[in-house]
């Protein structure tokens, strides 16, 4: 297996990153799942207080993941249609955007944000930014179940592929 793409497969790099980021996407949403279901509970207890920080992690592999599929365009495996290629793009944008309002809120309410205990920006006192809080209270949760549902789709379209032998995607993603 080569680190680079190429027109039948994906590379070492984009697997790690394809793979990597599934798993902290599964984990971000068990952790929203934990507090929207089990709220107060020792559920919850364990699974948010890694919501922020696993997010920012997400924000930063998904910048990685752009720049190495930018720079591997024109190796990587045809995308299968239209369909398929938008698909793909609206997962990108809101893998970024969905933390990336986040942190504006974080922001905005006058609160550091050090994951991992890196600090990332520090808080301030004073009069809050309200467009900022807004903005992430408003968009993060309904674009997060947005990425959700494209999520369970991109899941489903990529069995149904398999399973229908029209184009099978999965080896090119999952290996030989």
């Amino acid at each position: 297996m080569t680190i680079k793409d190429n027109n039948q497969r994906y590379g070492k790099v984009s697997r790690i990153l394809h793979w990597g980021l599934a798993l902290l996407i599964l984990w971000q949403f068990l952790s929203a799942a934990a507090r929207f279901f089990f709220e107060d509970t020792s559920i919850e207890a364990f699974f948010w207080p890694t919501h922020k920080p696993v997010g920012f992690l997400i924000l930063v592999l998904m910048v990685l993941r752009l720049v190495w599929a930018l720079l591997n365009v024109k190796r990587r495996p045809e995308s299968v249609n239209l369909l398929a290629k938008l698909g793909h793009a609206s997962m990108y944008l809101l893998l970024i955007a969905v933390p990336v309002v986040a942190l504006f809120r974080q922001y905005g309410a006058g609160r550091s944000f050090e994951p991992f205990g890196i600090p990332v920006f520090s808080g301030f006192e004073g009069e809050k930014i309200r467009w900022m809080i807004d903005l992430g209270s408003d968009f993060h949760s309904t674009l997060g179940w947005i990425l959700l549902a494209l999520v369970v789709g991109h899941i489903m379209m990529a069995f149904w592929r398999q399973k229908s032998d029209k184009t099978s995607v999965i080896p090119r993603m999952w290996g030989k």
